[in-house]
């Protein structure tokens, strides 16, 4: 059995101890380090070199979006999933990329958190569907970076193919289904693309494929119905149709997204 390892960050010794209790029911997943806050974690990870680090993003010290983007340094095949009780776009924006996986509300169910955890070592995406539209739609629109753009050599075309899907939003079933391939060979394609590029997740490795100008997000034929470039509908309809997104409900106000520098809202008081 796959195990994956789990280290719990936040700076709430209660909150960690019910998530301990929480997962250590689960013969899939093992919690093999706790910290409380961002200059702990980095130590953990550093010596544990955990799958997943599930942390809180409002901590004394070192701030969520600088934790998450040392981490990944520290450890880039370290999956960095954001239990958060904030719901703004635009912060979350800023955590994916510095290069989260994706997040959970604290408001989520026991349920909903270890299925999502199980969704991220699947190589699936924790993601609300306007979220990931945002995010997406940033790193396409970015111009890609020609220096890198023959690192795609590193992947073979079965590869590219399945992150091209993968980008467009398809689920790990649909790909499975468009490819005529096993839903367990997607998965192992997957994690050979992770390898590869040095993620952990599908939302990076997205994310990074985009950026390099491996994939883009426009259909197949390159156009929409009326002719114009693709934007990024099919991913976020995708992304809303899957069973493990749990995070539904946030706001449809759309806001311009995160800068690195964003902060959480300051009229929101922190989760206990």
């Amino acid at each position: 059995m796959d195990v994956a390892r789990v280290v719990l960050v936040d700076d709430h010794p209660v909150l960690r101890e019910g998530l301990r209790n929480l997962l250590k029911h689960e013969p899939d997943i093992e919690v093999v380090g706790e910290a409380g806050d961002g200059f702990q974690a980095l130590q953990v990870v550093e010596a544990l070199r955990p799958d997943i680090v599930l942390m809180d993003v409002v901590m004394p010290g070192l701030g969520g979006i600088e934790t998450t983007r040392r981490i990944k340094k520290v450890s880039p095949t370290t999956a960095v999933v954001i239990l958060t009780a904030y719901d703004d776009d635009r912060y979350i924006v800023g955590l994916l990329e510095a290069g989260a996986a994706g997040y959970l509300l604290k408001s989520a169910s026991a349920h909903e958190v270890v299925q999502s955890l199980r969704a991220i070592r699947a190589g699936e995406t924790v993601l609300s569907p306007t979220v990931a539209a945002a995010v997406l739609s940033r790193a396409a629109r970015a111009p890609a970076s020609n220096s890198l753009h023959s690192g795609s050599d590193a992947l073979t075309s079965r590869e590219l193919e399945v992150l091209a899907l993968a980008a467009r939003g398809l689920s790990n079933k649909e790909i499975a289904g468009r490819l005529s391939l096993t839903l367990s060979t997607v998965k192992s394609h997957l994690v050979n693309i992770f390898s590869k590029i040095g993620v952990a997740s599908r939302t990076e490795a997205v994310l990074e494929a985009l950026r390099r100008g491996w994939v883009d997000l426009q259909t197949p034929s390159g156009e929409s119905a009326s002719g114009e470039t693709a934007d990024v509908a099919p991913v976020q309809k995708a992304f809303g149709n899957e069973a493990h997104n749990t995070q539904a409900g946030l706001n449809d106000q759309r806001r311009n997204p995160a800068t690195e520098d964003v902060a959480p809202p300051k009229d929101m008081g922190k989760a206990h």
